[in-house]
């Protein structure tokens, strides 16, 4: 990789020779003097020695070399080993106050990491980075490369037995047989059990809480609550985690799925028990995830079927009937031209069609407006009833609603009261002395048909259209934040999403997020933006010659068409190489999928930074692979 050239200020910054190390140079000649001078810039500025010339930049030589008054091509005869080597960089120590990595040092680094580094972080190249800066604060010339490996992994172990330890202790001594149990077999052919996920050879418990969701269907309604309830069966206490990060949590968690029963056991208690209860508490919360999102879909598709059906059966009898002004018209004239003669022998002739049309006429306006409401309402409820009724009140039993807003308590007390009533048997109406939470989902079109008079002319609430009603509000808070799932990730308390100490580091927080800490300011300064960029747009449009606006059928806004760009020559040169080859002329697909199918884009060169490459730039790469006969 190219590395970035170092302008003036880089130079004097992190090159220039100070007074105390201008005196340390002096009395060195030729060479000596210009390797000394740069090798001691190097360390001040990275903390370490060199490994060669090569890691030193050219500018930097030339800069330094102009200080000490030395031409910077004597550095090629500065030689990187021996006694003299050796002898300046204990010069260079002494002066900054460093020393060589020590025994004890290299404990006590491995100990500071495992305390606060890898106990936080379990990726060993980012522990690496926070090694070297602690050796740095520490004034530690770092170790070897070999050395420092075994740091990071020596200090990666301690953590992660220390943490195992403690997250073990905190079991009872029920819930770690019962994890424990999850992977006890005999020997390896024992555990092969049919029923397991596949690729695993443990037991149906274990395979089955591994096992991702289905499509969206009752039958995968039933399924995930069966897993939630194993899961939950295990009994991990509800704060087993909460003082591990989160990535250290799903790093052990991503370990113990891919790891088979059998591998498992050959851990250490405290390591295998921590790793199956990081499954069971991420699989617990993911579980519940799916079962809010399988709610939500269920209640959505409740309504679209019952609305579909409606319409299917309205479309059928359904005909606009035209002229109804013209209609009426005749109606009235002649009814007052007759008042006394019959609808059969005055109204119908005076309408084209007759008894045919008013008959149209009249069911045209029975399947509009309120009345297909509240046909499709009277589907919903049947279909809710008969069919989503069992699975969604189980929902009720396995999660726990909450909400921070005490404006939608209304719809968690109607959670509670359909619960109570879920075995209520073929009860039309609510108890009189049970009281009813009214919430904002019961009006509207909603509102007559929750409530009916009964036969002692009583206004109650009927059983089954309050819990269809109930469901609906459910689905739209959830689906707002406003109401959230105890025990879920994505669906979880929102005031989760910060930090548990944002409140007392406000300060320090906002100025973090360069954030005002007045929210009017904020306000004011996103409207300035706003209007800035938005004038800026209305001023710059009228300029483009390749845009134009005006009051038009077609549309308002109208491009120029584009200019047909020249076709790169890298692809010319792809066509006639697999024209040569093959005989025809490749479409843009079929050059496509050979990118896709060999891979040529990662056998040519690597790109860093993940951005998209130019149609020259990856037309090149795949005549590199043509020409190498990757594709034959």
């Amino acid at each position: 990789m190219a590395r970035t050239p170092l302008d003036l200020d880089d130079l004097v910054e992190h090159w220039t020779l100070l007074k105390d190390e201008q005196g340390l140079v002096s009395g060195k000649r030729s060479a000596t003097r210009l390797g000394f001078a740069v090798v001691l810039k190097f360390y001040t500025q990275y903390g370490r020695f060199p490994r060669g010339r090569f890691e030193l930049p050219g500018e930097a030589v030339e800069f330094v070399a102009r200080q000490v008054q030395v031409p910077a091509a004597e550095l090629d005869a500065y030689e990187w080993s021996g006694r003299t080597v050796e002898y300046h960089r204990a010069q260079i120590r002494g002066h900054l106050g460093f020393r060589e990595c020590s025994v004890a040092d290299a404990d006590k680094l491995t100990g500071w990491l495992a305390e606060h580094v890898a106990c936080k972080e379990r990726r060993p190249e980012q522990v690496r980075v926070e090694l070297l800066a602690r050796c740095r604060t520490e004034s530690i010339e770092p170790p070897t490369p070999g050395r420092c490996d075994r740091i990071v992994g020596a200090a990666l172990r301690v953590a992660e037995e220390t943490l195992t330890a403690r997250i073990s202790a905190r079991l009872t001594v029920e819930s770690t047989e019962r994890i424990v149990a999850l992977v006890v077999g005999a020997d390896q052919e024992d555990d092969a059990v049919p029923g397991t996920s596949e690729g695993e050879d443990g037991p149906p418990v274990l395979g089955k809480i591994k096992e991702a969701p289905g499509n969206v269907s009752l039958e995968t309604m039933l399924t995930e609550i069966d897993k939630l309830l194993a899961v939950r069966a295990v009994g991990l206490p509800a704060d087993l985690f909460t003082d591990v990060a989160p990535k250290v949590v799903a790093g052990w968690r991503a370990r113990a799925a891919v790891e088979s029963p059998s591998h498992l056991r050959t851990h250490p208690l405290p390591l295998r028990v921590t790793l199956l209860a990081a499954l069971l508490h991420e699989r617990e919360r993911e579980i519940t995830d799916t079962l809010v999102e399988l709610l939500i879909s269920t209640v959505h598709r409740i309504g679209v079927r019952a609305e579909k059906k409606v319409t299917e059966q309205l479309v059928n009898a359904f005909k606009k009937v035209s002229g109804k002004e013209n209609i009426l018209f005749k109606l009235a004239e002649a009814s007052i031209g007759e008042p006394e003669g019959t609808v059969r022998e005055v109204v119908y002739p005076a309408v084209s069609g007759g008894e045919r049309t008013l008959r149209e006429l009249v069911h045209e306006f029975k399947t509009r407006g309120p009345v297909y409401r509240r046909t499709v309402q009277t589907t919903l409820k049947a279909s809710y009833t008969n069919h989503y009724r069992r699975e969604l009140i189980k929902l009720l039993d396995v999660l726990e609603f909450r909400s921070s807003n005490h404006t939608h308590r209304p719809v968690i007390e109607a959670l509670a009261l359909v619960a109570r009533y879920a075995a209520a048997g073929n009860t039309t109406y609510y108890p009189l002395g049970e009281t009813v939470p009214v919430h904002k989902a019961m009006g509207g079109d909603w509102a007559e048909v929750v409530h009916r008079t009964d036969k002692r002319g009583r206004r109650r609430a009927v059983r089954m259209v309050y819990e269809v009603v109930a469901f609906q509000a459910l689905r739209d808070q959830l689906k707002c934040k406003e109401i959230w799932v105890v025990g879920a990730d994505k669906w979880r308390n929102p005031d989760e999403d910060l930090p548990q100490d944002f409140a007392e580091g406000r300060e320090a927080n906002y100025r973090e997020l360069r954030k005002p800490l007045d929210a009017a300011v904020f306000v004011d300064e996103l409207r300035g933006q706003m209007t800035t960029e938005l004038t800026l747009l209305n001023d710059r449009m009228p300029k483009l010659g390749w845009l134009d606006i005006a009051e038009r059928k077609s549309g308002a806004i109208r491009l120029t068409p584009a200019e047909a760009q020249s076709e790169p020559r890298n692809l010319r040169r792809i066509k006639n190489e697999v024209q040569r080859r093959w005989g025809v002329v490749p479409p843009i697909d079929m050059l496509k999928e050979a990118v896709l199918r060999t891979g040529c884009l990662d056998a040519g060169t690597s790109v860093s930074g993940g951005g998209s490459l130019s149609a020259e730039v990856l037309a090149e790469r795949l005549l590199l692979v043509l020409q190498s006969e990757i594709v034959s």
